[in-house]
Order: C-alpha cells, then structure tokens, then sequence
C-alpha cells in the first residue's frame, strides 16, 4: 500500500515508518492524520511486528503542523461560537487521536530525531517508548509562539518524561531544546554525530527487542504505562494481573532453551485483530 506522507517497511520482526517529504520539512498535511492511524492499525494487525521505529530524512525530522492545516480550522462566518467551537473539539480530538494510535502501538516505538522536531513532531515523540537522537536535533513546542497550546498530547505527556520546570518553560517560551539539553533532562536516550549512525544503531536497538518474547514485551509495556499514571500499589496489583493472565509459560521454556544452546529464540507473534463481534 503507498502513502502520500510516509513509508512503511517491515523486515526481521521490525516496522519502519519514514516520513517522506524531505523537501517540505516532513510538515503534517491532512493526509498525515490519517494515514498514521491507518499504518498502526495495520501493525496491530500483524503477528510478524515486534517493534516499530519512526525516523525521517532531509534537514528537519518534521515542521509540525502544516500551514494548510490551520487555514481549514478557520471559524464559518455563517455559524454561532458555540458551533465553532464544537467543530474546533471535534478537530482537536482527530488530531490527538493520530498521537492515541502511536501510543496505544502492541509493540514499543522507537523514534529517530534530525534537525527540527517542532510543534506537532513533540506531539509525536512523546507519544513513542524511546527517543534519539543526532546532535543537531532540537526539539520545539512551538505552539506557543504562534498564540496558542499545544492541544495533541505535548503538555500531557511531557510532564511525566522530563522535569516540570523545564517542561514548563518549554511550553511557556517556545524556545528550543538542543540535543545535549535533551539528553540531560532524559527526553532522549542517546545522540549521535551523523543521522545514519543513529538509525543504524535504532535499528539494532529494535532488533534486540525484536527477539525477545512478545508476549513478555507486551505485558511489560503495559504495565510501564499503566505504573505511570498509578500508584505503586495500583501498579502491582495491575502486574498480578498481568502475569496470571498473559505469562506464556511456551515463551519462557523457549528463552530457557535458546539460552542454554546459546541459540537464538523463536517465538510466535501476536495474534491478529481482535475477535469480530456482530456482522
């Protein structure tokens, strides 16, 4: 299937979205929103997928939201406010929901930086597992700096990635974080001198993840999202849970092997969509 904003590769266990408007600066015209919900869908439905990496090329990861985008929020001139308004939720809740399918991936999400990552581009990699980047990435809300909140997920997520005050103060000046600022306050894990040296060691990263049990992946992923949120006691409770209902006693018995002939384990994805109900 091809797609008018990005690229979808899957190969050895790993999916490969890549944003393919270099020469715009990967903005998110409307066919972004879309088409993102539309590639996680698609991996969710797959059993060969254990881990997803998100990157693009040329000289900004993404602008953000482009400007076209804006242009079709304007207000109907024939409508009350009340109505505006109930259209501009209903546009906010589209856009938050492409961020929703990121997060809500069966797989953890790996994303590649470059250059610019700003507005909408935070948005998105705060909705992904683990974040890296190169050292001439920097990162933006810039919402801010053309009159308004960011509303697709960057103030409800950030907080709880990197320090308040300088969650903050992001959100409050529209200033950019550099790369080593980044690594510092913990919104990436690595940064790297060239774009391919990253994605080649992103890729080994997803690889890694890749040959270890879905089911273990899954469950842990779970419950790392669900302790976010919760208390520790909510989150252990949640984990007994977890582990009475998904430990694949097949899964372990084939890591116990692998590791004892010091071969490499194969285990068996996911299923598919869930069980249809109705017609």
């Amino acid at each position: 299937m091809e797609y008018k904003t990005l690229d979808l590769t899957i190969d050895n266990g790993v999916a490969h979205i890549k944003f393919n408007r270099p020469d715009k600066l990967n903005t998110m015209i409307s066919e972004f929103w879309s088409e993102i919900i539309e590639v996680c869908d698609r991996l969710n439905e797959t059993t060969e997928v254990m881990a997803t990496i998100i990157s693009s090329s040329g000289r900004y990861f993404t602008a953000g939201m482009d400007v076209s985008v804006f242009q079709n929020w304007a207000p109907d001139p024939k409508a009350d406010p009340a109505r505006n308004a109930e259209r501009t939720q209903r546009t906010v809740v589209k856009v938050q929901q492409t961020f929703n399918a990121i997060a809500d991936l069966r797989m953890p999400v790996l994303v590649a930086v470059q250059g610019g990552c700003i507005g909408g581009g935070v948005d998105l990699i705060s909705s992904c597992d683990m974040r890296y980047c190169t050292e001439d990435a920097s990162f933006c809300i810039q919402e801010i700096n053309i009159g308004m909140a960011a509303d697709a997920g960057t103030l409800q997520r950030l907080p709880k990635l990197i320090s308040l005050g300088i969650m903050k103060e992001l959100a409050y000046t529209g200033r950019r974080l550099n790369a080593a600022e980044a690594k510092d306050c913990g919104l990436v894990n690595r940064v790297y001198t060239t774009h391919e040296e990253m994605l080649e060691d992103v890729e080994r990263i997803a690889l890694e993840i890749s040959r270890r049990s879905p089911m273990g992946i899954y469950a842990s992923k779970k419950a790392i999202d669900f302790a976010i949120d919760h208390t520790i006691a909510e989150s252990l409770d949640q984990m007994t849970i977890l582990q009475a209902g998904m430990i694949s006693f097949a899964d372990v018995m084939t890591a116990l092997q692998a590791q004892a002939t010091k071969t490499d384990p194969k285990f068996r994805g996911l299923l598919t969509e869930p069980v249809k109900i109705g017609s």
